[in-house]
């Protein structure tokens, strides 16, 4: 986890900073100067010295002035150096920086390390070891985190791009299906929307009229969801929320469709309806609406059960038709029940198919059932 990964980086941080603190007290202790002409003050001073230390990663320039004050006890120069070093790291080449070192000169305490004052190669030695060498450290410490900012910076922006290509793909090949689907089934079920119309007008009976009238209507219906979709397709929208139990109770028209075409269809529903949401809802239409579809390819003029029953916190869709081994059915594309598998397994349901011990070819999808707002 990340934030598992931040606070592992914070704590060994921090024990960083703990051993750099208990460093400086032991060096400070250790070579601490028995003439100093205040030794009261010096143990609180390197107290002081090292425990600053901890808080020199967010206020550094603060630790170097407490360090420098601490100097005129006798401190060593130690914490003012991993002082110096941490306002170079943190602020880089600025003015704050060179006033770290204008301050660190300042002391006063560089002089008194060396014997004779008047030696200036040991004072300009010394001042390049506690001064100087600490600032380019920490200046290559900061261009190091810059650049390793940059480079994270770059590998974002790299994989932004990559996203957006990929979905700029996605999105062109969305719209040349949905070019597609307009140009050859739109066209297709607009024709035979057309064609019924025309025959329902013109029909020598009425039971042919009543025919053609049920398929111009099916043949409008198709249109309406087709044009759904493809607006879906091209416009990248979600596809439009409709009530879960809604959906249920529009099965009954959806049966009524099909035994308008001369199928027998019998539909058995839960009284009252269960409240499912709308994906619950809308995977329970296309299962029946499939299962139907399939039953007249494949076993025409045959009797199909449809079932709806709720048990234990599950809801049980069962479609079963009896099998025809010689049919003239019309053929099929091979992915409906590819499809129906997926589309429950989305809703987090479980689909069975196949035939049964007494000839008849049996859907049964089952879903868990949650109430609608702890679904939400």
């Amino acid at each position: 986890m990340r934030w598992l990964t931040w606070w592992d980086g914070r704590v060994a941080l921090l024990a960083l900073d703990v051993a750099v603190a208990a460093a400086v007290i032991v060096v400070s202790l250790a070579g601490g100067d028995p003439r100093d002409p205040h030794p009261a003050l010096y143990v609180p001073a390197v107290l002081v010295s090292a425990l600053v230390l901890l808080a020199r990663r967010r206020w550094p320039f603060p630790v170097l002035l407490v360090a420098v004050g601490c100097l005129f006890a006798g401190v060593t120069l130690l914490p003012l150096t991993i002082a110096l070093y941490s306002v170079a790291a943190r602020h880089g080449v600025s003015v704050l920086t060179g006033v770290a070192m204008v301050v660190t000169v300042l002391g006063g305490r560089v002089l008194r390390v060396v014997s004779e004052p008047a030696d200036l190669l040991t004072v300009v030695v010394v001042l390049g070891v506690f001064s100087v060498g600490p600032v380019l450290a920490g200046l290559w410490m900061h261009q190091r985190a810059r650049l390793l900012a940059v480079l994270r910076e770059r590998a974002d922006e790299a994989e932004r791009t990559r996203t957006l290509r990929a979905d700029q793909a996605v999105f062109a090949e969305r719209r040349r299906i949905a070019r597609e689907m307009h140009d050859v089934v739109a066209h297709r079920v607009t024709a035979v929307a057309l064609q019924a119309g025309a025959l329902s007008l013109r029909a020598p009976d009425e039971a042919t009229e009543r025919t053609a009238e049920t398929i111009r209507a099916v043949s409008a219906t198709a249109l309406e969801e087709l044009r759904g979709i493809l607006q879906v397709l091209r416009d990248d929208v979600p596809e439009a929320a409709s009530p879960g139990a809604g959906l249920l109770a529009s099965l009954e028209n959806l049966v009524e469709e099909v035994a308008a075409t001369g199928a027998r269809v019998e539909l058995e529903l839960p009284d009252p309806l269960p409240a499912v949401p709308d994906p619950l809802g809308r995977a329970v239409y296309r299962v029946v609406q499939e299962s139907l579809t399939n039953a007249g390819k494949h076993a025409p003029h045959a009797a199909v059960d449809v079932r709806l029953a709720t048990e234990g916190g599950r809801l049980a869709v069962e479609v079963t038709n009896r099998l025809t081994p010689h049919h003239t059915g019309v053929p099929g594309a091979g992915y409906g029940l590819v499809g129906m598998r997926e589309r429950v397994e989305l809703a987090g349901g479980e689909l069975r198919t196949g035939p049964t011990g007494d000839g008849r070819f049996r859907v049964l999808a089952e879903f868990p059932v949650f109430p609608v707002e702890e679904a939400k």
